[in-house]
């Protein structure tokens, strides 16, 4: 099965194109995870048992992992692996925004497809489509590039005109016109900036856009589904963390998000 595959499977059976970022930082969980003996691993399977009848998708953020070393890396893989066994409709987004040349990229495959078993990965596309290469090789898994990202400091590169156009554009028409051969290739648009999320979606036809931005970062939801649904009403993985994983109620969190993105569909 296709990560697409596994994906639309969700979308339709949790009726969400929500996805919850598990941005596990160590030093924001409650006490009562802190004294455990995998407290990020221990807190992530709270937030997912809550919440997986509610997502399309989780979303993990290897940096809160990174940063504690072996310890972190152990209990991001103990995260992934009770999210793929346990609640197998439910995909699994890596959010690492990898990117190098390709020799160096084939130990990233490894590590995110083969040890960690993630259903997709984030990616840039600064070093051109043969350093990415080994990432879209990999057919049945999603690979989901950087094009415009929610970061007030994302203009400073990527609304550069190039030919004539934003940078984020070229990203965009290149991905869909050179990259995406077996089908798997993504695209990372936030919700912060609607209106290109509105242009991309012209120029990228149906297929699925990450959307980070919703929640803490102050996105838009109305003009953010409007503005990126695809034909099929679909076409969208809307990532919420810490505004669900840090609420008193992460479940109600959720499933208030979830709803009112469905309003706008």
């Amino acid at each position: 099965m296709t990560f697409q595959e596994k994906l639309d499977l969700a979308v339709g059976k949790n009726n969400s194109l929500l996805c919850v970022g598990l941005d596990s930082d160590i030093e924001k969980l409650p006490a009562k995870f802190k004294s455990d003996k995998y407290p990020q691993f221990t807190f992530n399977k709270w937030i997912v048992d809550q919440t997986a009848d509610l997502v399309c998708a989780f979303k993990p953020n290897t940096a809160f992992y990174e940063a504690r070393g072996i310890r972190g890396i152990e209990e991001l893989k103990l995260t992934c692996d009770y999210i793929r066994t346990t609640y197998t409709n439910v995909p699994i987004i890596l959010d690492a925004k990898r990117g190098d040349i390709g020799n160096t990229n084939r130990g990233y495959v490894k590590f995110v497809f083969e040890y960690l078993q993630a259903d997709a990965i984030t990616v840039h596309p600064y070093l051109g489509q043969e350093a990415v290469q080994p990432f879209l090789d990999q057919k049945a898994k999603g690979i989901i590039i950087l094009c415009r990202t929610s970061n007030p400091g994302a203009k400073e590169f990527q609304d550069l005109p190039v030919t004539g156009e934003p940078l984020y554009k070229l990203v965009a028409k290149n991905v869909i016109n050179n990259w995406n051969k077996n089908g798997n290739c993504m695209l990372v648009v936030g919700a912060t900036y609607p209106e290109e999320l509105a242009e991309i979606r012209k120029i990228a036809g149906d297929i699925t856009f990450l959307v980070p931005g919703i929640g803490a970062q102050g996105g838009d939801l109305e003009k953010t589904v409007q503005a990126g649904l695809n034909s099929m009403k679909k076409g969208m993985i809307i990532n919420a963390g810490r505004s669900i994983i840090f609420a008193d109620n992460p479940k109600m969190e959720a499933e208030k998000l979830r709803d009112e993105i469905n309003r706008y569909r």
